[in-house]
């Protein structure tokens, strides 16, 4: 049956050139820049809220918290997509892990054990649920749907 009839072309058919997206888009030097930056911020903020959450302890936790969930979430949102969030992530937990370390004298950053056990945790957290929250609906689009 399939050699009977020829098949009818669509004309108006829209193009299927669709962009892609996430890790399968090709490499931009502005978004690896953006990334780097991003990457940047965490450490930063890695490092200051090392040093507030141990000096303010717990309201200097909670700020070191809010400040790495507005970091992760704003890149997430910046970019769009999931490496958005976890460039800062990286670059925060690179720098806390390094901080863990001490010093050659002995001493540590961290001023006790809950503090740290909570920031650690509590970050490591944060950034895994902005990595894998879901998009944003975009502005403006149409579902399809009568009534929505």
């Amino acid at each position: 049956m399939s050699g009977s009839r020829p098949r009818a072309t669509r004309t108006n058919a829209p193009p299927r050139d669709i962009p892609a997206t996430g890790l399968a888009a090709p490499l931009n030097p502005r978004r690896i820049a953006a990334l780097l930056g991003l990457a940047v911020l965490g450490a930063l903020v890695g490092i200051a809220g090392t040093l507030v959450q141990s000096a303010w302890f717990p309201g200097g936790l909670v700020l070191a918290l809010l400040a790495a969930t507005g970091l992760f979430h704003g890149g997430r949102t910046l970019m769009g997509t999931q490496p958005g969030a976890l460039a800062p992530a990286a670059g925060w937990l690179i720098s806390v892990i390094l901080l863990l370390g001490g010093r050659p004298e002995g001493d540590y950053v961290f001023g006790n054990e809950l503090g740290l056990a909570l920031f650690m945790l509590g970050g490591m957290a944060i950034a895994v649920i902005c990595a894998t929250m879901s998009r944003a609906p975009q502005l403006g689009a149409d579902s399809g749907r009568p009534g929505k």
